[in-house]
């Protein structure tokens, strides 16, 4: 099997992962690319990316492009001799980028493709309560997440999963896919499956980009919606609602990161429900939605029995 040069392209956590597979399993990674450093915290301080901190400790050569199209980025770029780019967790790629190597971009995307195109398909999945999701491998082409699918690896989801849990089984389970792509496109013996032919006529799932509002709660759906909005947010970008007092009608921003899901008949109007001292529960159609751990606005994250000790929970309302 004939060693291919690879440059490998990514940014968070969830890319980090794979590089190190693919190195542990000794394929040959002459650069990484990754976004450039850029300020975070109060304090504004040039953060590097998961990747890059990673690379750079594994003495890999690294470039951080502002623009793609760049004429000194594409020389670099070019002057590696790479076979294969492998995109893990990155930006769109122009096509002078992706077209470059001789055997193309190799995409690995958290989702069983042709469902759940877009940016974010471990939050979606979750948040319509699908039962299992996966990984694939494809090669990338103009229109995103569309080229022919190389291998595939399902996950299942439980009832109970949150979106940070199923990230992480998803980058486990994808690390060891990318492995086996390389490894077989090495050989030269791989699948390509067109995937128009997967969707027999009916249109994909997809998995836009999520905004404040998909993440703001909607406490008038059903018992079954609500709890898998918030374990598919859950821990980040993480749902959240507003409590309003019952006296000035101020309103605060409250983030809800576990919940239990208690089905029962109570005909009721949707309505706060508290002890004041360990119980927080929120009565919707169908049941019961029971905050576990929660956020307040400028606050640390924290259990229930907790936040009740330091917050009036009876002078607000939903």
């Amino acid at each position: 099997m004939r060693k291919l040069r690879i440059v490998y392209m990514g940014t968070p956590d969830f890319a980090v992962y794979p590089l190190q597979k693919l190195l542990e399993a000794g394929q040959n990674i002459v650069a990484v690319v990754t976004n450039p450093d850029k300020p975070a915290g109060r304090g504004q301080k040039l953060q590097e990316s998961a990747v890059k901190k990673f690379a750079v400790e594994r003495g890999l050569p690294v470039l951080q492009p502002e623009r793609f199209r760049d004429e000194r980025f594409l020389a670099e770029l070019k002057a590696f001799e790479a076979d294969l780019q492998l995109v893990v967790a990155f930006k769109m790629l122009p096509e002078v980028v992706w077209n470059m190597p001789p055997l193309g971009t190799v995409n690995l995307h958290a989702s069983l493709l042709p469902d759940y195109r877009g940016a974010a398909p471990i939050n979606w999945a979750v948040i319509n309560g699908e039962k299992y999701s996966g990984v694939t491998t494809f090669l990338l082409k103009h229109e995103i997440d569309t080229g022919n699918l190389i291998f595939q690896q399902r996950v299942d989801i439980s009832d109970t999963m949150t979106a940070g849990e199923l990230h992480d089984q998803l980058m486990t389970v994808g690390a060891d896919l990318l492995v086996k792509t390389v490894e077989a496109m090495a050989e030269g013996e791989y699948p390509l499956q067109d995937q128009i032919g997967l969707l027999s006529g009916r249109e994909p799932k997809h998995a836009p980009k999520i905004f404040k509002e998909d993440m703001k709660i909607d406490w008038q759906r059903e018992l079954d919606t609500i709890y898998n909005h918030i374990r598919g947010l859950s821990p980040f970008p993480t749902a959240w609602t507003e409590l309003k007092h019952k006296t000035t009608g101020e309103c605060i921003s409250l983030k809800i990161f576990v919940a239990e899901r208690i089905p029962e008949k109570h005909g009721k109007e949707v309505v706060l429900v508290s002890d004041g001292k360990k119980s927080l529960d929120i009565l919707v159609n169908g049941g019961i939605i029971r905050v576990k751990e929660l956020q307040l606005s400028g606050k640390k994250r924290m259990g229930t029995e907790e936040f009740l000790r330091g917050f009036h929970i009876g002078e607000y309302t939903l």
